[in-house]
């Protein structure tokens, strides 16, 4: 087969269709991030030709020369030679490239990339074509070629590549076009490049960096850009706390910061000046189970009963020492000893302030109340009163004693160890209800829940007298629940010296 002297290619009987070649690029994983200016390479290759060409696969070699240009382009020049044998009459024919293209590269890592090239070559099949054709034809004469293909470079040093492409040869003429398909695989050396400039060090060239001034340490996205991603205002690499939830104010180091170190961050805090040691919720507000301006946490009595006025330990206060807390007392001032009712007034006392007259108006006296009806108190010698202690003494629902009551027992047992003639008795009193709370079983294991308690102090048995009273002295109705609640309770009163 020849090709004749104008460079028109005669029209093959068979046409080979083509294959396509998968090359996997690798990127290596260099810090170095440098200019290229000249590359310069050879490379070992191959190239399968068109049926036409009545040629087969035929191994060579090729060299290239490169200039980089800006905006990740470069244009080189290449020469090839191989040296196939025709398929018919196994006779070697050398085959020729010459030709120039445009490449575009995209890196890929930090210092290897792949690209895609496009141009334009002069393909020789032998020499001139002689005057008489041999037999068997073999093919002669020059043909153009439109070259593509695509390839990458894999770094083995910033200036050393290993370069790999498959490419495409599209032949034509005025008669005739076929196509060869070839790869090679080689080396690249970059000459004269220099490292490129990043002044702020974050791995990305200043030439491709959205953001120069960013921080030693943090980390950044492919435009060199500080990545946040918690979006605490504090980037990844010198975010030591890089999980932050939205909203939560942080310190330099991205840490949340809880001023009054109620483990609730700064910015999801909604009582941000918490004293130290309170309860709170999520919100980082104070809980008050009690509801008596002590939070929990900083309350010593969180069982505080509605209505009574605390200490600043969140305990109630008695001052007339009538057995009804402060603030529910509506008779404060009680004299020693007098028997109340479930408001703290004695007989006779309504416990209602007069009421105010209207402005102008003389006050009146307060209209004259029915005597309260006196409860019968629990027995004991006249001029002794009962140490009560209310169903907060002990754990709900059952006889275990809470370690607020503690202190009040522990003076007790030192004063009946102070008189070894002093006896007392120990009475259960409970509310006219079914409720397991009003149980003579759970009465009298509180009772002996106490008298344990205070034989473990030292105390003779024979001196703590038990005993069980029930709903029989009531100290006020048991239609409401506060009602019942103050009839449940323990009263501890002295009795005369044993024999």
């Amino acid at each position: 087969m020849s090709l004749p002297r104008g460079g028109t290619l005669r029209r093959p009987a068979r046409v080979l269709p083509p294959t396509a070649l998968l090359l996997l690029l690798v990127a290596a994983p260099l810090s170095a991030q440098r200019r290229y200016l000249i590359e310069a390479g050879a490379a070992g290759a191959f190239l399968s030709f068109d049926n036409a060409t009545d040629l087969g696969t035929g191994p060579g070699g090729l060299f290239r020369l490169g200039v980089w240009l800006p905006l990740r382009l470069s244009l080189e020049g290449e020469g090839s030679i191989v040296r196939p044998k025709t398929k018919s009459a196994q006779v070697g024919v050398s085959v020729k490239t010459f030709g120039g293209a445009l490449l575009y590269n995209v890196p890929l890592g930090s210092a290897s990339s792949a690209y895609g090239k496009i141009g334009i070559a002069s393909t020789t099949y032998g020499g001139s074509c002689p005057a008489v054709a041999p037999s068997p034809p073999v093919i002669c004469g020059t043909a153009a070629a439109f070259i593509g293909g695509a390839g990458f470079r894999i770094a083995l040093s910033p200036t050393v590549m290993i370069r790999g492409e498959g490419v495409i040869n599209r032949n034509s003429s005025s008669s005739l076009r076929f196509s060869n398909f070839g790869a090679n695989l080689g080396l690249s050396l970059m000459l004269a490049s220099q490292p490129a400039l990043d002044t702020d060090h974050d791995g990305v060239p200043d030439k491709r960096d959205r953001c120069p001034n960013t921080p030693p340490g943090v980390q950044v996205d492919p435009r060199g850009c500080p990545v946040d991603s918690d979006a605490d205002g504090v980037p990844d690499g010198i975010d030591k706390c890089p999980g932050t939830a939205k909203g939560v104010e942080v310190d330099a180091t991205g840490c949340p910061i809880d001023s009054d170190g109620d483990g609730v961050p700064d910015g999801l805090d909604k009582c941000p000046d918490t004293p130290a040691g309170a309860a709170v919720d999520a919100s980082g507000c104070p809980v008050d189970s009690d509801g008596d301006g002590v939070p929990d946490g900083l309350d010593r009595c969180p069982d505080t009963p509605r209505g009574a006025t605390v200490d600043a330990l969140g305990c109630p206060n008695d001052s007339d020492g009538d057995g009804v807390l402060d603030g529910i007392d509506q008779c404060p001032n009680t004299p020693p000893g007098a028997p109340v009712n479930a408001f703290g007034c004695a007989a006779g006392e309504t416990g209602t302030p007069p009421p105010r007259p209207r402005p102008g108006q003389p006050a009146q006296p307060p209209p004259a109340a029915p005597p309260a009806p006196a409860p019968t108190p629990a027995p004991g010698p006249a001029g002794r009163r009962a140490l009560v202690l209310r169903e907060n003494a002990f754990a709900l629902g059952s006889a275990r004693l809470r370690p607020e009551v503690r202190p009040t027992l522990d003076s007790l047992a030192a004063a009946l160890a102070a008189d070894p003639s002093l006896r007392i008795e120990i009475g259960a009193h409970t509310a006219n209800s079914r409720s397991e709370a009003d149980s003579p079983r759970l009465a009298g294991l509180r009772v002996e829940a106490i008298r344990s308690y205070l034989i473990g102090k030292g105390i003779r048995p024979q001196r703590l007298v038990p005993r069980v009273y029930g709903s029989s002295v009531p100290l006020t109705g048991d239609t409401t629940a506060a009602g019942r609640a103050i009839n449940r309770r323990i009263e501890i009163t002295p009795l005369p010296p044993g024999p």
